[in-house]
């Protein structure tokens, strides 16, 4: 929503205000200008990224547009499962956990919980630190470093994205000034034209440093900021799992891992204390 707002913004600030201040739209139309600077740099975009990363552009745009994928409920949410996970492990041990660690999907304990029931990489990332603990690992420490490095990986995966997006808006001014060198040679081609004709392809030459500067920071900069502050919104998630069983490993109780966990949240979407403790509550018994 908010996306669509800042590019309305942007489109009716600049062109109003040119309008506004007595430009004429019809001069700002030069297709072949167009041209040059977007299918350069969708050329460019294609030869500097792996086909995993073209392929998930479109996916990930619309992403930008949705928004962060977990909700304030959704935090809520995996804090209660935390909780209930933990409280089995403290009172029945981890080996009874074994059966929801290795058939995640048929399990009646996560299946409690839609959200992170539905989230594959969610389920994997707790199942396979449950699964070291419950096979030895009992070092905190390194737990972390492995921990933090998986989350690095699955972060830098994601932002692969728009690192290749702010490739592309750093790229654009000078694929702008590209084809306004190409319009003065055209320019300069038609010296002996009268001063009209000169200054429509000058004023057109000079639409490409336009297009080429609005588009990288109006439009692409911007795209490629707001996935970076999205994904760390959702990293957030994985570092709140990570703390958790990281307390739970130290051997803290269950509502003391849960809180923990909590205070990693974005204060954006954390839960409070109080919203927890009815949430945690009301799970029915271990």
């Amino acid at each position: 929503m908010f996306v669509m707002i800042g590019f309305g913004v942007v489109i009716f600030c600049v062109f109003g205000g040119y309008v506004m201040g007595g430009g004429h739209m019809g001069v700002l139309w030069m297709p072949f200008e167009f041209m040059i600077i977007l299918g350069a740099a969708a050329g460019a975009f294609f030869i500097a990224n792996p086909k995993s990363v073209i392929s998930h552009t479109g996916k990930e745009i619309g992403h930008l547009f949705k928004g962060p994928k977990y909700k304030k409920e959704d935090y809520l949410e995996a804090l209660t499962m935390m909780y209930q996970v933990f409280k089995i492990a403290k009172t029945k041990g981890l080996l009874a956990l074994e059966q929801h660690i290795e058939k995640p999907e048929d399990s009646p304990l996560f299946q409690q919980f839609p959200k992170f029931y539905s989230d594959h990489h969610a389920i994997a990332f707790l199942c396979t630190y449950l699964r070291l603990m419950s096979l030895g690992a009992d070092n905190p420490h390194e737990l972390v470093d492995l921990m933090d490095e998986d989350i690095e990986t699955m972060h830098h995966e994601h932002q692969r994205v728009s690192d290749a997006i702010q490739a592309v808006a750093d790229a654009v001014p000078a694929l702008g000034i590209v084809a306004a060198v190409l319009g003065v040679i055209h320019t300069m081609g038609s010296i002996s034209e009268p001063p009209e004709v000169l200054g429509k392809l000058i004023g057109g030459a000079l639409v490409g440093t336009f297009t080429g500067i609005l588009v990288a920071y109006g439009f692409f900069a911007p795209m490629a900021s707001g996935l970076k502050s999205i994904y760390h919104a959702e990293g957030k998630y994985y570092q709140a799992m990570k703390t958790g069983m990281i307390a739970h490993l130290s051997g803290y109780a269950p509502a003391i891992s849960v809180e923990y966990a909590r205070n990693v949240l974005e204060p954006e979407y954390r839960p409070t204390f109080a919203q927890v403790e009815e949430a945690t509550g009301a799970l029915p018994p271990a």
